[in-house]
């Protein structure tokens, strides 16, 4: 009896014992599950609040601050693109700008002259060249063609010009100056010389208009000095003859196109001035 009573006693003190120990386990799982929030809080933003373990794996928190790519910020700032900026201030192309300063055409505009040039003698033959420069047929009240479309003081006598027909004595009572060169009469009047019809009935005229004069110079100077400069630009490759025959003319107006100029293909003002003559 007493052996069945220390038995007894032996397993109730066991099964104390038992229940203590999964008492005491009990306790130590309460700690944990209490802890998983604190992991949560810990993973901000993150997903998978269930796992509690895997919060604070550190590779993923790696991974969520490099969210922000750095590599990607300086390809941002490289949209700058500083080539692209050089190329943007090129836009301006000074070459283009001096091209455009160009378009004022200042010979046009103001008569802004070349480099002056002296007037040169040449020593020319005081005679007719209808092979060169075919003699012109008079025609009474004859107009210059296309003159009333230039503007200006400047070709006022170009607009204003009309063929005359007068013997000498009516030429000689009107204009005190009255010169031969090259095979006809040509008068002075007011910086210009024209042809004087009739002053000769047999004189020989290449252009029938007016000339500008300048230094005092007869007509076939003023044409030798113009042949000389358009010589020198390229434009004129005839003999230097002091007669406004077609080569002349057609030289005269290819440097007044290329100028900007009205193309009167004859001696006037602007365009001695362009060529630095005046």
């Amino acid at each position: 009896m007493r052996i069945f009573l220390v038995l007894i006693c032996s397993l109730a003190l066991a099964s104390l014992a038992l229940s203590a120990e999964e008492g005491k386990g009990k306790k130590k799982e309460e700690p944990k599950k209490k802890a998983a929030p604190a992991g949560q809080v810990s993973q901000p933003g993150g997903k998978g609040a269930g796992r509690p373990t895997g919060a604070g794996k550190p590779e993923k928190v790696g991974k969520a601050t490099g969210a922000g790519k750095p590599e990607k910020v300086g390809k941002a700032t490289g949209a700058g693109k500083p080539e692209k900026v050089g190329k943007a201030t090129g836009a301006s192309k000074p070459e283009k700008v001096g091209k455009a300063t160009g378009a004022g055409k200042p010979a046009v505009a103001g008569g802004a002259a070349a480099t002056k040039v002296k007037p040169q003698h040449f020593n020319l033959a005081n005679k007719p060249k209808p092979e060169v420069a075919p003699a012109v047929t008079f025609q009474q009240n004859r107009r210059i063609e296309g003159a009333q479309n230039w503007q200006g003081s400047s070709y006022t006598v170009f607009r204003n010009y009309r063929s005359e027909w007068h013997d000498r004595n009516w030429w000689g009572s009107h204009y005190n100056r009255v010169v031969f060169v090259l095979g006809g009469w040509y008068y002075w009047n007011a910086g210009w010389w024209y042809p004087a019809w009739g002053y000769d009935p047999g004189a020989y005229y290449p252009y029938d208009g007016p000339i500008y004069g300048y230094h005092n110079l007869p007509p076939d100077q003023v044409i030798a000095n113009v042949q000389a400069a358009l010589q020198q630009q390229g434009y004129y490759r005839g003999e230097v003859d002091g007669l406004l025959g077609p080569l002349t003319r057609a030289a005269v107006a290819d440097y007044q196109r290329d100028r900007g100029l009205y193309i009167t293909s004859a001696i006037d003002r602007p365009t001695l001035s362009s060529l630095g003559l005046t």
